[in-house]
């Protein structure tokens, strides 16, 4: 996707505004959809549409645009939801400025997930807070966490059906846990350290990537993306505490780096995986080990 910003040049917005507290930060992006971090003091938008669906947070400030007629706020921790085409500017609401972080999404992901028709409109920019906008949100939790196929998948039909509920629309009825998603979930625990792409899930599944990650969810309670990302963590685990290096822990268990490994180490377990092998390894010298401090209860230990 070009690199712009509700129609605003970055390259431009550099020689028009004099603090250097004003930034765009774009994060990882994917076929599709592209991720930014934003500060403005000084800066406003001048009234623009673009082509995709817009679908931001407030970190800090507050945030005023005028959306079909009307002008609109969001403060800290809202979620705003602009609609393809629609025209609409931006400022901050107070002399402190705003920061933002926002999702551009093809409308034809949207599409292709709720199985075509109609798009989703969303009449409120600024719904109250809801199951639905907390899932919202919880796709701009880490704009740098690389996006691969799975987790487009599952990033796609997180939006898609948290716009449908905001939208007051009803998707098909669906069964419960299904014999094809089981297969999913198989293949994926025997091939944990493969990058496995959406269309091989949909050659073992017979139904199509999005129908998969739903009836997943339902099944399992995360997506195949996260599944395999913890699947993957588990395997690190195990080489950390038998005590391989960190490194070689990441390689084995199909991590892209020993950073990727470290932030969903410290998602899965609370702890980066160096503070997993200190304390894991005292267990050694005669201390219960971390699992057991976990479910023990409180004991006074004695030299």
């Amino acid at each position: 996707m070009h690199r712009t910003l509700c129609g605003v040049d970055p390259d431009r917005l550099e020689r028009s505004c004099a603090r250097r507290s004003d930034s765009i930060r774009f994060g990882k992006d994917a076929p599709g959809l592209e991720r930014a971090d934003v500060y403005l003091r000084d800066c406003t938008y001048e009234p623009h549409r673009h082509d995709t669906y817009a679908i931001g947070i407030t970190t800090a400030g507050v945030q005023t645009f005028r959306y079909r007629g009307s002008r609109r706020v969001c403060l800290p921790g809202q979620v705003h939801i602009l609609h393809p085409d629609e025209l609409h500017d931006g400022a901050a609401g107070t002399d402190a400025g705003f920061g933002y972080r926002i999702l551009y999404l093809d409308p034809a992901l949207i599409h292709e997930a709720l199985g075509g028709g109609t798009l989703p409109f969303v009449a409120d920019p600024v719904p109250k807070p809801a199951t639905a906008t907390r899932r919202l949100a919880s796709v701009l939790e880490d704009i740098d966490e690389p996006v691969g196929d799975l987790a487009r998948v599952a990033l796609v039909t997180t939006v898609a059906d948290a716009l449908r509920s905001l939208a007051g629309a009803h998707g098909r009825c669906s069964p419960g846990i299904d014999a094809a998603v089981a297969l999913v979930r198989d293949y994926l625990a025997a091939h944990v350290q493969e990058q496995t792409t959406a269309s091989t899930l949909e050659q073992i599944a017979g139904i199509d990537r999005y129908t998969i990650t739903r009836h997943f969810r339902r099944a399992f309670g995360t997506s195949p993306d996260r599944y395999r990302t913890l699947r993957r963590v588990a395997l690190a685990r195990a080489a950390i505490e038998r005590g391989e290096p960190l490194v070689q822990a990441a390689a084995a268990a199909g991590f892209a780096d020993q950073s990727h490994m470290t932030r969903q180490f410290k998602r899965a377990y609370g702890l980066t995986p160096g503070r997993w092998a200190t304390a894991t390894a005292v267990s050694y010298a005669g201390f219960p080990s971390v699992r057991e401090l976990r479910t023990a209860p409180p004991r006074r230990w004695t030299s």
